[in-house]
């Protein structure tokens, strides 16, 4: 009776892929969807294995252990996750660690809502509503799901039905360590990098900061771009000029008043980066 409860599945699955192949022939290729095979769940015990992972590579991820430093940075993702347009707020962890490397300028999410930050990220940043605009990116990459859409790009659809319908539980682990190899698949694309920039703008609408903080972050990186300290960053979150544009013009229609102290928190954020070791 299992057996065919999961032959039964298994041909639903195959007809809904093949569905909506045919229902999108015609396009450019099967990879421009916008489809995710992996559930929410899926999301979190991904990046449940991930952190596992990460933390137990302290040669390549040292974490810092500074509760302050912490706090503070956790305190932001804390506001930016009340905005209304979050969709997996507690569902998803939110959960901020940060990696001391000075010497990379980044930040990353894992499917679930794990948030990685560099101290290097930390330190180049010059305000806090910068830093939680990058952070509301970051949020974003986790709540559109982007690493598991682009995971069933990637993947073949056996490989995928396998892990859907339970045949090899190890291929969790599986998955989760090709995703630390490098963590290549979490490289974004620039339609994911619009994407997280624009909801990014959204979420801290509703917040204290200045919803247009990104902009310095990006002409900080424009002005050194030849750095080798931004290569990581460069691969990982690629940024042009279309992108910055179509981030200028959010600013744009938004009709925002000019930012101030009271909304980007400069001296507050410097007496935070004084606190790092």
């Amino acid at each position: 009776m299992v057996n065919l409860y999961l032959h039964i599945k298994k041909s639903l699955i195959l007809f809904l892929l093949g569905f909506i192949s045919l229902s999108f022939y015609g396009c450019d290729d099967f990879n421009s969807l916008d489809f995710n095979v992996f559930s929410v769940n899926d999301d979190k015990e991904l990046g449940r294995q991930l952190d596992l992972q990460i933390k137990s590579n302290q040669q390549e991820y040292p974490l810092l252990n500074q509760q302050s430093a912490n706090d503070y940075v956790q305190n932001i993702v804390n506001q930016i996750i009340q905005s209304p347009k979050i969709e997996y707020r507690g569902v998803f962890v939110y959960q901020i660690k940060i990696i001391r490397k000075d010497n990379v300028v980044n930040a990353f999410a894992t499917p679930g809502g794990y948030v990685y930050v560099y101290t290097g990220l930390l330190k180049f940043v010059d305000n806090e509503a910068t830093l939680a605009g990058i952070l509301a990116h970051e949020v974003a990459h986790a709540e559109k799901r982007h690493s598991t859409k682009r995971m069933t790009k990637a993947y073949g659809v056996q490989f995928l039905l396998d892990l859907i319908l339970g045949n090899n539980p190890d291929q969790y682990a599986e998955l989760a360590a090709n995703l630390f190899a490098g963590l290549a698949l979490l490289k974004n694309s620039r339609d994911d990098e619009y994407e997280a920039d624009e909801f990014s703008f959204k979420y801290l609408q509703s917040t204290i900061w200045y919803p247009g903080a990104m902009k310095y972050f990006f002409q900080k990186v424009s002005d050194n771009s030849s750095g080798s300290f931004l290569e990581e960053l460069l691969s990982t979150h690629p940024l042009n000029e279309n992108r910055i544009a179509i981030y200028e013009q959010l600013i744009a229609n938004a009709q925002l008043a000019q930012p101030n102290e009271n909304n980007l928190f400069s001296q507050r954020y410097i007496q935070f980066k004084n606190t790092l070791p």
